[in-house]
């Protein structure tokens, strides 16, 4: 038999409770998901720490299993975020899909062409706890926001 279909009210309710994360720092990732365990333990988050995986992994990704939000580091081997912003931009389904670059460059240009091509916003990332507790709470905030 099966599954039923779900509405569109529930996907979206599910969409909002799941973040992709590309990023290749192994402390990044478990200090950021420790932060938003803090604030918010039914956020789901899927992580890889390729370029080219996260490309592929999207490209394929079905509808019912599009993120609510996406979080790519720029510096990610083999493509980097700025890359991988300017394909999705290029796919329909991740038209309404918020992207968020964050990175150890705070360089202006990096900035402008990430902002320029579809990132919502563009974080630097946090040199203590306290900043990752606050990203977090942001990210979370976003994924709650209608």
């Amino acid at each position: 038999m099966p599954a039923p279909e779900l509405n569109q009210d529930k996907k979206e309710s599910l969409r909002k409770k799941y973040l992709f994360l590309a990023e290749d720092d192994d402390d990044d990732v478990e200090i950021l998901l420790e932060s938003m365990q803090k604030l918010d333990q039914q956020i789901d988050v899927f992580v890889l720490k390729n370029g080219q995986q996260t490309l592929s992994y999207l490209e394929s990704l079905p509808e019912e299993r599009i993120p609510g939000l996406i979080l790519l580091d720029y510096n990610l081997p083999e493509i980097n975020g700025y890359q991988i912003l300017i394909t999705l931009a290029r796919l329909d389904k991740y038209k309404s899909v918020p992207k968020i670059i964050w990175s150890t460059s705070n360089s202006p240009f990096h900035i402008k062409e990430c902002l320029d091509s579809g990132a919502l916003n563009y974080f630097v990332k946090p040199s203590e706890i306290t900043g990752f507790y606050l990203f977090a709470k942001e990210i979370i905030d976003i994924l709650h926001s209608p």
